[in-house]
């Protein structure tokens, strides 16, 4: 059952340096399937859970096993199984995060499509964990890369879905292929007799959990998604404010740093805003929300704790910026539109990587998110045109203008020139800082398409251009990017043109990027820390490394190795063929 009263992270003893991360990234109270399983994997207990994607199963796993982790032992200790590849980049994605304290930690996901090379050179130099699906887990195993010896625990990651897809048998053959003497974890959305089986033949004595997930549906709030594709979301999201009817606005990202950032962007481009999380003062807080209610604020951005029982009921929209860890925040943070039976409106910004989250949300929610297109270049201009129309109506209702209609014929009489001619004019020089019709940003989306398909899949890395360079940037395809991503925000943040980025070439883990061969340090220097997809870019001019080698194409153009379930390697004996014939003889 659930305990009523929920612990808070301090009193779940775990170690400081994971802990200290669980303070930075704005966790408060833990939810229900981390309550509850947190303490028993801490203390070495085995543990089944049922609980739906989405409940935080990640952290309530990964807190506890990276707290009785070894950093300065290089071999593997933890292994996690996953049905999927995007669900093993995530569970990875989300232990790297957690453990950024632990110094020396690796996390290496291992899935099926991606190339032996690089997983082999990572396992080499020592990881702390590995993530990844069965058939290439097994395929590692087979080979003799991936060794289990030091392993201290082995978690099974939506069992259920493992036997929907048949890797249920590869499970188990991995489970009795690890040391006797380990601690186990096995988690799913529901449990079937197959499912329990597993359980009964390899966890000792678990601890068994069950977490029915709550769900709240505000039929008064229309939630759409918007795929992150082709532009930054910085720029999304400046379209959004452009065109939409916005009263108040509440954006949601992860972190407190996060919160000052993008507050501070959207205060540059013209939108009254304001950062509001945990370190800021009771007063400073207070004063923000005070200044949201009165009007004189329309932009919220915060974290999940800092909007805890936030109640305006001027708020007519809730942007999930960063998606949410988890299905019960997501319900928390569009619950603070739609007040009093007043219609709010929740979008959520989805990479691609997230939509398995997406589609839990759906389910926790019981409702459609439905996609949305982001506004066009012409609906801004529209918009902004309605706009400044409205503002003429209202000035010439309410202000006393004989003085300047005087001022206008005679400036007439004296150089000639027609009422409209001096109307434009004058339009012209109200509305230049912000001009009616958007700067060509809102048309990089489009460009960066049409430049791609006239390149063709591989295009070479030659720039064509003695002004131009390449440089090296980490984020790659299994970062869910695409160019507009990289162009969005090179453009953005580095104040370089849309047009001065030359050829992006996509990789796997990289991509390559032709920019102006003047960059100044500094503006180097500062892209080095942008963050694209989760990723930061690490840009450095590119120093001619073997991607130029046709074998090195070929094997991008080609595809990668299949994550092919019972591969033996020519004169190597597969170790589960080996314990089957143990199990044959008895």
């Amino acid at each position: 059952m659930i305990e009523e009263n929920v612990p808070s992270f301090e009193d779940l003893s775990l170690a400081p340096d994971v802990f200290k991360v669980i303070k930075e990234v704005g966790y408060e109270t833990p939810t229900p399937i981390q309550a509850q399983s947190i303490p028993p994997l801490l203390a070495g207990r085995d543990l089944l859970g049922q609980a739906q994607t989405g409940t935080g199963k990640t952290a309530a796993f990964s807190l506890p096993l990276l707290s009785r982790l070894n950093p300065k032992l290089k071999a593997p200790q933890i292994l996690v199984l996953t049905p999927t590849r995007e669900l093993a980049l995530q569970v990875a994605e989300a232990m790297q995060t957690y453990a950024r304290h632990l110094q020396g930690f690796q996390v290496l996901p291992v899935y099926g499509g991606q190339n032996y090379s690089q997983q082999l050179r990572q396992l080499q130099r020592g990881v702390q964990a590995v993530v990844g699906t069965p058939g290439r887990i097994q395929d590692h195993l087979n080979r003799g890369t991936l060794k289990l010896d030091k392993l201290s625990c082995v978690v099974v990651d939506e069992a259920d879905e493992m036997l929907k897809m048949g890797f249920i048998d590869d499970v188990e053959q991995i489970l009795e292929f690890a040391p006797k003497e380990r601690q186990t974890a096995l988690f799913s959305a529901t449990m079937p007799k197959e499912v329990l089986k597993v359980a009964r033949r390899h966890l000792q004595d678990p601890v068994e959990i069950r977490i029915k997930s709550k769900t709240s549906t505000v039929e008064t709030i229309s939630q759409y998604f918007w795929q992150v594709k082709g532009l930054h979301k910085l720029d999304a999201l400046t379209r959004i404010l452009e065109a939409e009817e916005i009263d108040g606005m509440l954006i949601f990202v992860r972190t407190k740093v996060a919160t000052v950032e993008l507050a501070e962007k959207l205060e540059a481009r013209g939108f009254s805003s304001a950062a509001l999380n945990g370190d800021m003062t009771q007063m400073l807080r207070e004063k923000t929300v005070e200044r949201l209610k009165d009007g004189s604020l329309d932009i919220v951005v915060a974290t999940d704790v800092a909007a805890r029982g936030l109640d305006v009921k001027r708020i007519s929209h809730v942007v999930n910026y960063d998606i949410p860890y988890d299905t019960e925040a997501y319900i928390h943070r569009i619950g603070r539109t739609g007040r009093a039976g007043r219609e709010g409106k929740a979008i959520l910004f989805v990479a691609p990587r997230e939509r398995r989250m997406l589609g839990a949300i759906e389910r926790a929610t019981r409702q459609p998110i439905k996609p949305m297109a982001l506004p066009s270049r012409k609906d801004i201009t529209n918009r902004r045109i309605g706009l400044f129309k409205e503002k003429i109506a209202e000035a010439m209702e309410s202000q006393e203008l004989e003085f300047f209609e005087e001022l206008i014929d005679q400036y007439q009489s004296e150089y000639d020139i027609g009422h409209r001619k001096i109307a434009a004019t004058l339009a012209y020089l109200l509305q230049k800082e912000r001009p009616l019709q958007p700067d060509e940003r809102f048309a990089d989306e489009i460009r960066v398409e049409r430049s791609e398909r006239e390149r063709g899949p591989d295009r070479g890395r030659k720039t064509g251009d003695e002004q131009m360079q390449t440089y090296r940037i980490e984020v790659g395809r299994m970062h869910g990017v695409e160019p507009g991503n990289i162009v969005g925000a090179i453009s953005n943040e580095g104040k370089i043109n849309s047009r001065d980025i030359g050829r992006i070439k996509l990789f796997d883990s990289f991509s390559l990027v032709d920019l102006p061969k003047n960059l100044s340090p500094e503006v180097l220097h500062k892209l080095k820390s942008v963050w694209v997809c989760d990723e930061q870019l690490q840009i450095s001019p590119d120093r001619g490394t073997d991607t130029d080698k046709p074998a090195y194409r070929r094997q991008f153009a080609k595809g990668k190795p299949s994550d092919r379930r019972g591969f033996k390697p020519a004169g190597r004996k597969a170790p589960f063929a080996k314990r089957g014939a143990k199990k044959n003889r008895k």
